[in-house]
């Protein structure tokens, strides 16, 4: 089957997730068309994420000029099909956060996404986020592009479900997608009841191949390590203030980067903390396997979340997870078993957990993780997942 994958910026270092799901495809016999909006800021240090790059079409390269041309060939092919297509931008962006315009050159880039996919071949045309690339998607369907479906991941869309019209877009879909049954739940608040049934749960995924072989946990001082954005939602400041009130000497790695980095700085200086806290900034994947099996456990203190791939990577590596208890990571993290679940915000409660993970038998531990990396490849193997989500689309 001919896939087209619509996404506003790819590839991103936060978005490999994304591109397992796209590996998984084509290695099922699957091609996968890849067409970004634009490239994303964040430097790309991960080989695969390269390589990535290099295979992915960008739209707004086609510039201004391009644009029009594609819009011009559109309307010309049906005029009818445009004006409709034009009233979708219309009302999307009169709901919307950012307005008219920028849904009128949402517009143009679905025109010249329809003529790709028609060049291509394409039979459906995948989108991640419920944000413009399934506006784009939806539009580019409307100008008789391929029939079309997109993931929610969350938090932010969950924020602003009216502002990005989740409902006329799950309406319009083929099918859509949820990461967890959380997030199935909150699609189901947005949707006419009508619609229930199109909206599916399909898990991120991890390959298990990459985690055949669990490092054993070291015996010694406990580390923890923490990988995501820095940004508010993930809570980073917060494990910062609860590290600072640990009664052991956990040692804490942070993975990631961006735009709270230097207020995180800041407040380790504050508390002290320089000999217990690592910040490395963005690494690869094999970094991060390094990085895991190293530590006793992962730490995701994050306010507003999906279901994090950190988290099931971590439980691959069959590590132990101090999680918050928001999202779907409680379909995951289960307290005492293969881990631990703290309020998010509560820095008093993520800091017993801590010391509760430094008291803990290696034994304990090992128990947990053994139970958390049975659960994970039992929900979340990606090549399961990316089979069920191209028979939803029609795929043989």
């Amino acid at each position: 089957m001919k896939i087209a994958y619509v996404l506003n910026t790819y590839p991103q270092p936060s978005q490999s997730f994304i591109r397992r799901e796209i590996h998984a495809l084509e290695a099922q016999g699957h091609e996968v068309t890849r067409l970004a909006m634009r490239a994303g800021d964040a430097p790309l240090v991960d080989p695969l994420d390269q390589g990535e790059a290099t295979r992915t079409a960008y739209i707004l390269k086609s510039g201004g000029m391009g644009l029009a041309r594609a819009c011009l060939k559109q309307f010309a092919s049906s005029p009818s099909r445009f004006r409709t297509a034009f009233r979708q931008a219309m009302a999307l962006g009169k709901v919307s956060e950012v307005g008219r315009l920028r849904h009128l050159i949402y517009l143009a880039e679905a025109a010249e996404v329809a003529a790709r996919c028609h060049a291509a071949g394409v039979a459906h045309v995948h989108a991640h986020f419920g944000t413009n690339a399934a506006a784009v998607a939806l539009m580019s369907h409307t100008l008789g592009g391929p029939k079309f479906s997109f993931t929610v991941h969350g938090p932010e869309e969950f924020d602003a479900p009216r502002a990005l019209a989740l409902g006329a877009k799950i309406a319009a879909s083929d099918f859509t997608v949820a990461i967890s049954s959380f997030g199935r739940s909150q699609l189901c608040r947005w949707a006419d009841g009508a619609d229930w049934d199109r909206i599916k749960v399909v898990h991120c995924g991890i390959e298990p191949a990459r985690f055949d072989a669990p490092a054993p946990l070291a015996d010694g001082p406990r580390r923890v390590v923490a990988i995501g954005r820095l940004v508010e939602q993930k809570g980073q400041l917060a494990l910062v203030q609860a590290l600072a009130k640990t009664q052991s000497g956990i040692h804490l790695t942070l993975i990631g980067d961006g735009e709270m980095r230097s207020q995180i700085e800041a407040a380790i200086a504050t508390h002290g903390l320089q000999d217990r806290i690592t910040l490395t900034g963005w690494v690869g994947e094999e970094r991060i396997r390094d990085e895991l099996a190293r530590a006793h456990a992962l730490v995701m203190p994050s306010f507003a979340e999906g279901l994090p791939m950190v988290v099931m990577e971590a439980m691959a590596a069959a590590r132990p997870v101090i999680a918050t208890y928001i999202a779907g990571t409680p379909e995951l993290v289960q307290q005492d078993v293969t881990g631990w679940l703290v309020p998010a915000g509560d820095t008093d409660a993520l800091a017993q957990a801590m010391d509760h993970l430094a008291q803990a038998p290696l034994a304990d531990l090992q128990k947990m993780g053994t139970q958390g990396r049975a659960r994970v490849l039992e929900r979340h193997d990606v090549a399961n997942e990316a089979a069920k989500l191209a028979r939803y689309m029609g795929a043989d």
